[in-house]
């Protein structure tokens, strides 16, 4: 029987420290307030801000769910050791 440590990635603060800064940078707080000026194809600037950090929270989080989460359940792992 493998005896991998499971991983816990809730327990890695770099994981919470950059989808902290995401977030923050999320939320357009930080521009002048009423700012729409420059429009981008009719779009205010911070509109294509927030869908950038938008995509980047979508694939950070695809990221963690892939590569750090262990999401294989016990009872597939056994179904594998019963296969070999």
């Amino acid at each position: 029987m493998d005896k991998r440590p499971v991983k816990e990635p809730i327990r890695k603060k770099w994981i919470w420290i950059v989808l902290g800064l995401i977030l923050i940078g999320n939320v357009p707080w930080y521009f002048p307030a009423g700012s729409i000026e420059p429009l981008i194809l009719g779009v205010p600037y911070w509109a294509f801000i927030v869908m950038l950090f938008s995509l980047v929270l979508c694939g950070y989080l695809s990221y963690l769910c892939a590569k750090q989460w262990d999401i294989v359940e016990e009872e597939e792992e056994a179904g594998k050791e019963v296969d070999e």
